[in-house]
């Protein structure tokens, strides 16, 4: 703005140009005046205008809801005019001069108007062009004019020490005592503002709230965050503001060690003068100048940026002003209950919001003369995380080296390249003073010290292969975490056993040092890591040590996946998506020792799941990863081959699973035996596929062999004898002996509520079963109480597009079909057609077999051309898919039959 907010704001265009303006007047003339709000009569009483205006201001308002660049609507005018008037207060407080609010307030009530906007009551009086006062009060001297020289300031505890001779005999001069403090004071080295800073609104808004909230004087805001997050940049542009609003002493401390803190408070004591100081104990001039702080009548504002050793650190907290005019801010990665002691609030600062970073992207390499498409820039920042420090590292090595945003980005991805290669030393242009990867794990060696010792890096290496998007707190409680924690507490001679739930603790420990974050409120992704803190962990990972770190997060994933895959749909995705993360970072390690036992839960809960097409890729990258490493006579990849095939199946391609299963029968049964229960799977697997091709005597002579073996060796009551006998009932249905299948069906819903309850999917698809039965049965009326009952409690369980859901309904059409309710089964048809279509896709036989019903229904109903025209399409598609011979086929070439001749 170059103090020329008048002409800026002249020449606004629009509430967005307007919104910029107003928002930097709010941060260089209204800082740290919320004080005002909490002063009472002191100030209003004497400020008619200024009572009247806060009194009318929107509650619940805060000064950065209605200064924004982003508003596309006019601000309120009751906060206008409030900000505005408190502007002009604190400018008559300071200087003693005489209040120009209503000037300021009419000139900007005229700009108000000019775009659209209302003022209320408020009657513009106001000429033109902006007063000249204001421009004197608040955008500096007119032009020509030399500034005023500003007053010194009283000395605050009485004159300097004089010199007093103790001999009468020539000596120098003793020198003069030292000049006091000039308003502004700054003690410390306060970072330059950094390029292209992003207000952070959000932020914001949080520490406005906090000072509205206030019911005392004392203001102490405390940044919580991870490393690189931009606690630091945020805090000093606070700094910069009470500079520029007029703050007398703004004091900024490097407190990363508590000496540090003591020792610049001893130098602001000198440098201010304090009584009673000067002596050679720094810690009493450090004592003298919290005293000071509490009764100077002087504004002032204390950073302690970076706290680490809050312990340490608590006895050097500033004291509330008793006048009300000073404030506290402190930036930590910590996050500890001892922050918010004391009537501290605590202000969560996390990375960029999406917008933020890619506008912080945008200007800085525009100010370069780069011109990057935006996608390219959200791109770019959606890979780095809306990481602040990451981004200012990634943007300065782009002007440096000349790329683009999308070329940065292949080089990130590059998991050849170190973070230190693609966020070097010499990109540091804002002076964090570390190399990034550095900088993200800044706090791992004092938590590494800290209780429990010596577990914080085994920890965080552990988070670090699993999704940084969170994974389940948990994960953190099982035996196997617990078990990995205890061994490597083990090799640390010095550090004894770890106890038991030391997994949990040592999770706390990561997240009070801001390494992680561990919080319920996010549900199944409870623990979440940032993935350059986590790539920054994995780079200095010794090789050796990556197996058992990877065996560790294996067997826990396997030990809390719950053993029902239809409940909680939301935690068996976070599991996976873990699953996932996970196998990318260890590769062939996971098929050591037992770590496939995970990628084998994963695999077998996306099939569960209804994911076919998910599950077919799946099991094809497990398949050749399997016959790779192991071998294809291992047992192991005989199985992988068996749910290639299951995957196959439920995407329709059953010729292919057919292929397969007929080989994995065969190798299961050289290499494991005839009664192993893997070679009676395969058995029963390959007899569904016989029956999804219409070979459903062969079906049953395979199906009956293996009811009987699973009787012999695993018993009647065994949950995969029940699905044997469940099996063959469908069977028996299919070709007409549909007394023994309501028998056998009957059975087998009484025996999945006995042993899996009346909620599992495998007891709906058992009841769905015996519906059918009934229907053939003509048993019509108790045939469709079960079905709709089904179908509520597909959808209760398993959501309304999963396969299992969508058959049910498919099933219930048929029944009311079969009832001669042909009008509430096309209802039902049809969005089965339509579910087939998005979920499984036009050629799956399923989706055929939907057409197929929905055809005859639309002839029983005398709609003939539309069913003439399905079932010709239905037939060639059948013909093509399911073969020539298939029963669906032959039922399809039937109904067109039928159809032609009526």
């Amino acid at each position: 703005m170059a103090g020329e907010w008048w002409s800026d704001l002249r020449e606004a265009g629009d509430w967005s140009q307007y919104g910029k303006v107003l928002g930097e007047f709010r941060v260089r003339y209204t800082y740290p005046t919320l004080q005002l709000r909490e002063r009472g009569d002191e100030v209003l009483d004497h400020t008619p205008e200024l009572k009247r205006a806060l009194g009318a201001a929107p509650s619940g308002t805060t000064f950065c809801n209605h200064s924004s660049s982003n508003r596309g609507t006019a601000p309120d005018w009751r906060y206008v005019e409030l900000l505005l008037r408190i502007a002009t207060r604190k400018h008559a407080l300071l200087t003693k001069a005489p209040d120009q609010g209503d000037a300021l307030v009419g000139w900007w009530a005229q700009q108000h108007q000019r775009l659209g906007g209302s003022t209320g009551t408020f009657r513009v009086t106001a000429s033109p062009d902006v007063p000249q006062e204001l421009i004197e009060a608040f955008g500096g001297p007119a032009a020509g004019t030399t500034p005023p020289r500003t007053p010194p300031t009283e000395t605050v505890d009485g004159p300097g020490p004089v010199a007093e001779p103790a001999v009468p005999r020539p000596r120098p001069a003793a020198p003069p005592p030292p000049s006091p403090a000039v308003a502004p004071v700054l003690i410390g080295s306060l970072p330059t503002r950094a390029s292209a800073f992003q207000d952070r609104t959000g932020v914001r808004d949080k520490v406005d709230r906090a000072c509205e909230g206030r019911a005392t004087t004392a203001m102490t805001q405390v940044f919580s965050g991870g490393g690189g997050v931009g606690k630091s940049q945020l805090a000093a542009s606070y700094a910069h503001q009470a500079l520029a609003a007029g703050t007398e002493v703004v004091v900024w401390l490097d407190a990363a060690e508590s000496d540090q803190i003591t020792t610049l408070y001893a130098q602001a004591a000198r440098r201010l003068e304090v009584a009673g100081t000067g002596s050679e104990n720094a810690e009493s001039d450090a004592r003298a100048f919290m005293d000071w702080l509490s009764t100077t009548t002087r504004s002032w504002l204390v950073v302690l940026d970076d706290l680490t050793d809050l312990d340490a650190a608590d006895a050097w907290w500033p004291p509330p002003a008793l006048t009300g005019n000073g404030r506290v801010l402190a930036t930590t990665r910590r996050r500890e209950a001892l922050l918010s002691g004391a009537g501290r609030t605590v202000i969560p600062v996390d990375t960029y919001t999406p917008d933020e970073a890619a506008a912080y992207l945008h200007e800085r390499l525009t100010a370069e003369g780069m011109t990057d498409p935006p996608e390219d820039h959200a791109a770019l920042a959606t890979a780095l995380g809306h990481l602040p420090l990451a981004l200012s590292h990634a943007a300065a090595y782009m002007i440096n080296e000349g790329v683009s945003s999308s070329e940065y980005l292949d080089l990130f991805t590059d998991s050849t390249r170190r973070l230190d290669d693609v966020m070097p030393r010499g990109a540091d242009t804002e002076r964090y003073g570390r190399e990034v990867a550095a900088a993200l794990l800044l706090s791992l060696d004092a938590a590494q010290k800290s209780d429990p010792v010596g577990l914080a890096t085994p920890a965080l290496r552990l988070a670090a292969v699993l999704d940084p998007a969170g994974h389940p707190r948990a994960l953190w409680a099982s035996a196997s975490l617990d078990a990995h924690m205890r061994a490597q507490r083990g090799e640390q001679a010095d550090s004894g056993p770890a106890p038991a739930g030391a997994a949990r603790s040592a999770l706390r420990l990561l997240h009070r040092y801001g390494l992680l974050t561990d919080d319920a409120r996010n549900g199944a992704r409870a623990v979440q890591i940032h993935a350059l803190t986590a790539r920054a962990a994995l780079e200095i990972t010794p090789p050796t040590e990556l197996p058992a770190i990877v065996d560790a997060a294996a067997n826990a994933l396997v030990e809390i996946w719950p053993k029902a895959d239809h409940t909680d749909r939301e935690l068996h995705a976070v599991l996976r998506a873990n699953t996932d993360v996970l196998h990318a970072h260890a590769g062939d390690l996971l098929w050591q020792a037992d770590g496939y036992r995970v990628l084998d839960r994963a695999g077998q809960n996306v099939l569960n799941a209804g994911l076919h097409t998910a599950a077919t890729i799946y099991w094809q990258r497990l398949a050749a990863d399997s016959e790779r490493l192991l071998g294809s006579d291992d047992p192991d990849t005989v199985s992988v081959r068996a749910n290639l095939a299951a995957s196959y199946g439920q995407a329709g391609r059953v010729q292919e699973a057919i292929g397969i299963e007929e080989q994995v029968v065969t190798d299961s049964e050289r290499l494991l035996g005839s009664d192993d229960p893997d070679t009676v799977s395969a058995r029963a697997n390959l007899a569904a596929s016989y029956w999804q091709v219409g070979r459903v005597q062969e079906a049953i002579g395979i199906e009956e062999q293996v009811v009987a073996d699973r009787e012999r060796l695993l018993g009647s009551e065994h949950p995969d004898t029940v699905s044997a006998r469940a099996n063959l009932a469908v069977s028996y249905g299919q070709v007409g002996r549909v007394e023994e299948a309501i028998v056998i069906g009957e059975q087998v819903v009484a025996d999945r509520e006995r042993l899996l309850g009346s909620d599992h999917p495998d007891t709906l698809r058992a009841r769905a079963n015996v519906a059918m039965s009934y229907g053939r049965a003509g048993w019509l009326e108790a045939a469709i109480a079960i079905g709709e009952q089904v179908v509520a409690d597909g959808e209760r369980l398993l959501g309304s597009e999963h396969p299992d859901t969508v058959n049910a309904r498919a099933i219930l059409a048929a029944l009311l079909w079969r009832a001669g309710r042909v009008q509430e089964a096309i209802g039902i048809e049809e969005r089965v057609v339509a579910d087939s279509e998005r979920l499984l896709g036009s050629e799956h036989p399923d989706t055929v077999r939907a057409w197929v019903n929905l055809a005859a229904s639309y002839w029983q109903v005398g709609r003939v051309q539309e069913a003439i025209g399905i079932g010709e399409r239905v037939v060639a598609d059948s013909e093509r898919l399911l073969g020539p011979d298939h029963p669906d086929t032959v039922l399809a070439r039937e109904n067109l039959a039928a159809m032609k001749d009526e």
